[in-house]
């Protein structure tokens, strides 16, 4: 495994103020946040697959807010058909009951035979009713798990991907990656330590996608989605870490990146 399974820092976090633009609805049987340009018609879409916290957490909204605003098309599932984690629970809260469906009214698990379909109806959604070619996809802890298990462009599914402070990551997943991956990694992550770290580098190195590594100091887990603005260093940390996104996507998905060195 290349990133270890969650925990409690995986749901802790500060609330961030705005208000969203986008809008929910539906795809088949599970909601969606959907926003795009007001000013252009976006010709790549990206599709975030979040922590615990959900599709309606107003911190990941905001975030999709601001790539709209950068001509993207931007899309987030619900990944958990509405039993997403509620931030800071209190100690002793049971992560892994939760993903194996304790707190679900259907006893519903938040496994791979569950998720997996929704991402796929989604990035299915992208390509045929909005007929986007490229998809970009974001993962936040729990969703980077399947960022980088749907990265095939070979096989019609995400094109390039992001994940920040992955969680639950396997090595075989890792490996079977067709497209370009960067990564945002904290410099304290117990989920997504140094060893994990370096252990990914490799196996990227040795598949031969193009990857970037970016280490923040000073940071611990969940900074790039529930980062403490008030802290210089969080603060600064998340706002590299979008800019990364930015740079990143016009690179490998829209091709539009313009060197000013």
């Amino acid at each position: 495994m290349t990133s270890l399974p969650p925990g409690s820092c995986c749901y802790q976090g500060v609330k961030h103020e705005g208000v969203a633009k986008g809008t929910l609805s539906r795809v088949g049987n599970f909601e969606v946040y959907t926003v795009q340009p007001e000013d252009r018609t976006p010709e790549n879409a990206i599709l975030i697959l979040t922590d615990v916290i959900g599709h309606k957490f107003i911190n990941v909204q905001l975030i999709a807010d601001q790539l709209a605003q950068n001509g993207y098309f931007v899309i987030i599932p619900d990944l958990f058909d509405g039993d997403p984690i509620p931030l800071n629970r209190p100690d002793g809260f049971d992560i892994f009951a939760w993903r194996n469906g304790k707190h679900h009214p259907q006893g519903r698990s938040h496994l791979p035979e569950n998720v997996d379909p929704v991402v796929e109806a989604t990035i299915e959604e992208l390509r045929n009713k909005h007929g986007f070619k490229k998809i970009g996809a974001i993962g936040y802890c729990f969703g980077a798990k399947y960022v980088v298990r749907h990265l095939r462009p070979d096989l019609g599914k995400i094109d390039v991907g992001f994940v920040a402070h992955p969680s639950f990551v396997d090595e075989e997943e890792l490996r079977a990656i067709t497209g370009p991956l960067a990564i945002s990694a904290a410099e304290t992550d117990t989920i997504f330590p140094v060893e994990k770290r370096h252990q990914s580098e490799v196996i990227l190195r040795e598949i031969g996608v193009p990857y970037q590594i970016s280490l923040f100091s000073g940071v611990s887990h969940g900074f790039a989605v529930r980062a403490d603005l008030d802290d210089r260093r969080s603060r600064y940390a998340k706002e590299s870490t979008f800019f990364q996104n930015l740079r990143w996507f016009a690179e490998y998905l829209s091709g539009t990146r313009e060197d000013k060195l």
